[in-house]
């Protein structure tokens, strides 16, 4: 697979994962880690990359909640919405480091985006989450840890 098709359908499949759309992006970067043919410090960062900017896109929807709030292509229900805006009001901007965690991760950065989080905050607090989660998964895949 050349560098170019690993790296972009990992950044892809990370930016999917982070948003609407139902992908692993965990499983792309493992088996292009496994097969050892790309640096895995560029494919942390590219999946980092990826990922944070599909938070961007849910921080985006949640500042403009009220409009899209009920069109069907809204990424997030709103049983799981009102959950993570609780859990949000509760902890405050420390639960975007959860940004990580499936089902529960994708409504925080919207709820974060309703919230009116300011965007530096945002931006920094989920890139450790985001990058972090990708920095274990490869040193566990290629033994490190």
């Amino acid at each position: 697979m050349s560098a170019f098709a690993a790296y972009g359908s990992l950044f892809l499949a990370a930016f999917a994962a982070a948003t609407i759309l139902p992908a692993q992006s965990e499983a792309v970067l493992a088996g292009l880690l496994a097969a050892g043919q790309h640096s895995p410090t560029i494919l942390v960062l590219v999946a980092g990359i990826g990922n944070v900017l599909g938070s961007v896109v849910n921080w985006l929807l949640g500042r403009s909640v009220e409009r899209f709030r009920d069109a069907r292509w809204f990424p997030v229900s709103a049983k799981n919405l009102d959950r993570a805006g609780q859990w949000y009001r509760r902890y405050g901007w420390w639960s975007l480091l959860l940004s990580w965690l499936p089902f529960i991760g994708d409504p925080l950065t919207v709820a974060a985006g309703i919230m009116r989080e300011p965007f530096p905050r945002f931006l920094l607090v989920v890139s450790i989450a985001k990058f972090g989660r990708y920095i274990v998964l490869a040193a566990l895949v290629l033994h490190w840890l």
